[in-house]
């Protein structure tokens, strides 16, 4: 684990989590708590289809909350679909927001939320060069989190992904006024979603705990709201390490039963901890080249986003292993292997075999070709993700193009 240090840190999260069978049957609670009346709900095509609904609808209408729908919401959807919920959120002035569905839906919430109270357009408060990267000044109309799924962790963080079709390209935005005030975590919403789905939410809650185990701190900037020269540290601490090692154990002993059985209770509830366990740690940490390389990908190949991080992981994992194995030879054990007498890299290479192992195991593709990648793309895909400095600076081996390249041809 990272050392107690001399440096100061910070740890956020939402404002509530309620865990649990049943917790969705508090929502009505939580909502009147926050104020609210008439209540936005943010939801998908197959949610409404699997007939979930009626479980935010119902408790919300029983304690005098009238409630409207905008379920348009796609997997990855694009910055055109925020803009369009706003629109409908803007003619029905909402005093409250719920984000109900996988990671796409509670994103969109996030965002709408935010712009309600703060006004102007999603591309405004976007991160740069795609956005104009103006900072969220304050909190937006009360917000709660319900995920399907269990992968993104964005029912705790501060974060939220749009794609942009036109330039294959991800715009993500990020504030900690963005951070839901409740998520409510159900287990019993997920035994529905399907095997390929729970593969991949479940490979990127894996890649969220293990990049957030294995990140490098650094400092890149001074605090603006600290003593002066203060400097702003990004990666992990002691706490974010302890709630990412307990994540990557049960991603490691609950994932592969999730997607063989869904109604396997047990491994829905240690997959939905683990999904919560790792949120709340890499949206304190950061996270590494995985993600950085995964966005360039799925920008090109319109691939999913866990899908793409999962066959990617055991790669990025395989080049870092040679920088330094310590925190590698750690997951190992986390994930059940035996290190015993083997040296650190032994004991690295180790985790890159349990992580390849467990992608196989679950369906995931095993390289870029299933995509459609071809050799002469890579130049492009690594120019693309070296991007992404936030993540690429937080990765434990430095990275450059070249190095992306030679994960990428490795992947291929």
């Amino acid at each position: 684990m990272h050392a107690l240090t001399d440096t100061v840190w910070e740890f956020a999260i939402a404002g509530k989590i309620k865990f649990g069978d049943g917790a969705i049957d508090e929502i009505g609670y939580e909502a009147k708590r926050l104020g609210g009346t008439h209540a936005l709900v943010v939801t998908d095509r197959g949610i409404v289809a699997a007939g979930l609904l009626n479980k935010v609808e119902e408790p919300l209408k029983k304690v005098g909350i009238k409630t409207f729908v905008f379920s348009d919401v796609q997997p990855d959807p694009s910055v055109d679909v925020a803009e369009a919920c706003l629109e409908i959120a803007r003619k029905e002035k909402p005093d409250i927001v719920v984000g109900f569905g996988g990671g796409s839906s509670v994103d969109i919430a996030k965002i709408v939320a935010m712009l309600m109270v703060h006004g102007g357009s999603v591309l405004d408060y976007a991160d740069m060069p795609f956005g104009r990267g103006k900072k969220v000044s304050g909190k937006g109309l009360p917000l709660i989190a319900v995920p399907t799924t269990s992968g993104t962790g964005t029912e705790v963080s501060p974060a939220a992904i749009l794609s942009i079709p036109d330039q294959k390209a991800k715009v993500g935005m990020s504030s900690n006024y963005l951070r839901p005030d409740v998520a409510i975590v159900d287990p019993l919403l997920a035994v529905t979603v399907p095997p390929g789905t729970t593969a991949a939410t479940g490979m990127d809650a894996l890649a969220h705990a293990l990049e957030s185990y294995t990140t490098r701190r650094y400092s890149d900037k001074p605090d603006p709201h600290g003593p002066e020269n203060r400097p702003v540290y990004t990666g992990g601490t002691i706490l974010t390490d302890t709630l990412a090692a307990k994540s990557i154990e049960l991603v490691a002993r609950f994932l592969r039963r999730a997607v063989n059985n869904g109604f396997d209770l047990e491994a829905r509830r240690g997959m939905s901890i683990a999904n919560l366990l790792a949120g709340m740690a890499f949206s304190n940490s950061g996270i590494t080249a995985v993600h950085a390389i995964a966005y360039a990908v799925a920008g090109k190949y319109k691939t999913p986003h866990g899908v793409t991080v999962g066959m990617l992981l055991p790669y990025v994992m395989e080049y870092n292993a040679s920088g330094g194995s310590e925190r590698l030879a750690e997951v190992a054990k986390m994930m059940g292997e035996r290190t015993e007498g083997l040296s650190l890299r032994e004991a690295a290479e180790k985790a890159v075999l349990a992580t390849k192992s467990l992608t196989r195991d679950i369906g995931i593709p095993q390289n870029l070709r299933v995509f459609g990648a071809k050799e002469e793309d890579i130049p492009e895909l690594a120019k693309e993700a070296m991007k992404v400095k936030r993540l690429m600076l937080g990765n434990p081996k430095i990275m450059n193009e070249k190095s992306v390249e030679e994960i990428l041809r490795k992947a291929l």
